[in-house]
């Protein structure tokens, strides 16, 4: 009885060891599994992969253009040589930029006139270098072996100039982007800015004949811009908004916070952008001419 029970003491010794074991073993392996998942703050950037995974200029569309695995010790090397990769492009050190990123004025109406005439500008030129102008000349710079920096240097400008001729005065102030509307009715007599949301143009019009016509961008479905026939209140050529503290530059108010006004963004974003109900105009030169010539008390009239 002694010995067995002896016996016993020494299974129930042996029994814990081995389950003490098995429970390091189980806490290690839980370390092992848990080490590659650190969480990461809240807006951090991901580690940057090594350079050798880098995607080359010549990986095709849904490939990250990596090297596979290298091979152990015991796989025979390929004897076909890889291919050299194409060098990329690099901007001439001694070109100048002379337009990037918000510079607008009539050199940069000129650009998009320009590239407008060879197809890399599809819209009417503002005069204002924003993202679509940067896409525009990284296209033409691409196409031609430059630098895709989006900036126009002085090559980049030369070479241009070599392909195109002067822009005339209409592709340099076409009326819109696309044509004006039939006016409404009420657009028929008296001093009015007459507004289409359907085609998406504003005309200035006195009795019945257009004097100007310029591309408009409305509120969206959440700030919509009214319709309906209203009168100019209140200009203000320096304007910022007291509730989004945004500039409106040639604001023309005609209901409520609703105006007529330049919009930065809307010439350099385009219609993928939307007001907070006003009317913006994108082209600088145009809504100044029209604020220079409407008075307090003109009509505005906004349809579909």
């Amino acid at each position: 009885m002694i010995g067995s029970s002896r016996t016993r003491r020494g299974h129930a010794h042996g029994g814990g060891r081995a389950a003490g074991a098995a429970s390091a073993v189980a806490v290690l392996a839980l370390v092992a599994v848990t080490a590659g998942c650190k969480a990461e703050p809240a807006g951090s950037a991901p580690a940057a992969p090594p350079a050798s995974s880098s995607p080359t200029e010549d990986a095709k569309p849904g490939t990250d253009g990596t090297e596979s695995a290298t091979p152990s010790t015991s796989a025979k090397p390929s004897s076909t040589p890889k291919p050299t990769p194409k060098a990329t492009p690099s901007a001439d050190p001694q070109a100048k930029v002379l337009m990037a990123t918000g510079s607008q004025g009539k050199q940069v109406r000129e650009l998009q006139a320009r590239l407008r005439q060879i197809g890399h500008f599809d819209r009417s030129p503002t005069g204002y270098y924003g993202s679509v102008t940067v896409t525009a000349v990284q296209s033409f710079q691409g196409k031609r072996g430059l630098s895709r920096t989006g900036k126009t240097d002085t090559v980049t400008w030369q070479k241009l100039l070599g392909m195109t001729h002067a822009p005339t005065a209409a592709e340099l102030n076409p009326p819109t982007t696309r044509p004006a509307a039939k006016p409404d009715k009420r657009c028929m007599t008296g001093r009015v800015i007459c507004i289409s949301k359907n085609s998406r143009s504003l005309s200035w019009m006195i009795d019945g004949r257009v004097v100007s016509s310029m591309d408009v961008r409305f509120g969206s479905q959440y700030t919509p811009t009214r319709e309906g026939t209203f009168s100019v209140y209140w200009k203000s050529r320096h304007h910022v908004s007291s509730i989004y503290h945004t500039a409106m530059p040639y604001a023309m108010f005609f209901s409520g916070g609703q105006a007529v006004h330049y919009s930065s963004d809307f010439a350099a974003r385009g219609y993928s952008g939307a007001s907070h109900g006003c009317v913006n105009v994108r082209d600088e030169g145009k809504i100044a001419s029209l604020f220079a010539q409407v008075r307090n008390g003109d009509k505005v009239v906004v349809y579909k």
